[in-house]
Formats: structure tokens, sequence, C-alpha cells
């Protein structure tokens, strides 16, 4: 990152680990440019189990930019990086029921929100959405 070292008093990562391989160097030079003792959060999908995925999901089209990890293999990386993890909170079941909602809505007619990952996602949203419910995974 472009940033020296120390520059920032806080961050947050939101939807982005699930997409790179690396999560060592990710969170390293995350590390790196907070201020001792800054606070750090992360919000991503999680690998819960094993298993192979049906593709499109959410994060990815295809196999070659999904790299979902585990808790674990976050926690690891994070600790390797230099962090001390102070707090996890496993927002799964949340995000799941949300989903759900909001296939339900669409499916039943009830209409989808003017502003949701649908309008991004377009066409693929049903599809996706759909993929990533299939699966107990993440």
């Amino acid at each position: 990152m472009p940033y020296n070292d120390n520059s920032f008093d806080g961050g947050y990562m939101l939807h982005v680990g699930m997409n790179i391989d690396d999560k060592v160097s990710l969170f390293a030079e995350i590390f790196r440019v907070l201020k001792p003792g800054a606070v750090f959060g992360v919000y991503d999908i999680m690998r819960q189990k094993d298993g192979v995925l049906t593709y499109p999901v959410l994060w990815a089209t295809d196999s070659s930019t999904s790299k979902l990890s585990t808790p674990g293999h976050y926690t690891e990386a994070l600790e390797q990086a230099g962090f001390e993890i102070s707090q996890e909170n496993n927002c799964r079941d949340f995000s799941v029921d949300s989903f759900k909602k909001m296939r339900e809505k669409a499916e039943t007619n009830q209409g989808l929100p003017p502003l949701d990952l649908h309008i991004l996602m377009q066409q693929s949203a049903a599809k996706k959405i759909g993929n990533m419910l299939e699966y107990d995974r993440y």
C-alpha cells in the first residue's frame, strides 16, 4: 500500500479477504500502516466446512477468484502479521437469514428493496444468492 508506516488510527476490511489468497501478506501490510494499538476489524464470508462450491457466488464468478478461508486461517494470518485478536463475532446465521429473506421476497413477488446487492449483480443476483444458500459451507 502506498502509505507510510504507522499512518492510520484504525481500519476495517469488508468483504475483501475471500478474493485474496495470501492473507498473511495482506494482514502484514495492513498491520504496517496502522499505528501501534490501532483497532482493525474484518467482516468477510468464511468457509465453515469442506466441500466443492457451485459458482457463481456473491464474491466470485468461478474458482479462480474465490479464496475462501476458515476463521482459523484468518486468526493465524492475523497473528502472524502481528495482530492480537481481542474479539470475534460470528455473524454467519444473521447473514444467511438475511439472504434467505431476500430470496423469499423475490420469489413471492413481494419485491426487493430499492437498494441492495441485486442492484450491483443485476441478472446474476438470484443465481449467486441461490448458490451461496444451497450449501451450508460458509
